[in-house]
């Protein structure tokens, strides 16, 4: 069985502490994504980061807040290279910059899209739909 450890990191110190714990034999970067907490907590978006170290059988989870008025955090690119595509994901989706990133591109939604789609206040938009046999409205 795998240990886990949870911590909270405050995000100026993310790149730091992350590169200690890589350092302390946490050779993976699982995943990397972001949680939107709109209209229920203070800061609204919250970086989760997922290290595994398979040689001592452990995991961590790293939550780290993002200030509301500044969306930006280190990259972590240099420390796990595989990050690459989970800062661009997040960056995509929610729209948090990656300071330092090589490549900090859209990479699901075409570049020339308006707005971050997992936002919670992102709008649906409508597209109607006629069903078979249906009475014209």
């Amino acid at each position: 069985m795998i240990e886990e450890e949870v911590v909270n990191i405050r995000s100026e110190d993310l790149h730091k502490k992350i590169s200690e714990i890589k350092n302390a034999g946490y050779e993976m970067l699982v995943d990397l994504t972001v949680v939107d907490w709109y209209r229920k907590r203070d800061n609204r978006f919250e970086l989760v980061v997922n290290l595994l170290s398979l040689s001592k059988k452990k995991r961590i989870r790293i939550f780290s807040d993002i200030p509301n008025e500044n969306l930006e955090c280190k990259s972590l690119t240099d420390i796990y290279p595989g990050a690459n595509f989970y800062e661009r994901e997040a960056f995509d989706m929610y729209g948090i910059i990656f300071l330092g990133h090589p490549d900090l591109t859209r990479i699901l939604m075409p570049d020339d899209w308006i707005g971050h789609p997992l936002r919670k206040d992102f709008g649906l938009g409508k597209i109607p739909v006629q069903f078979k046999n249906a009475p014209k409205v």
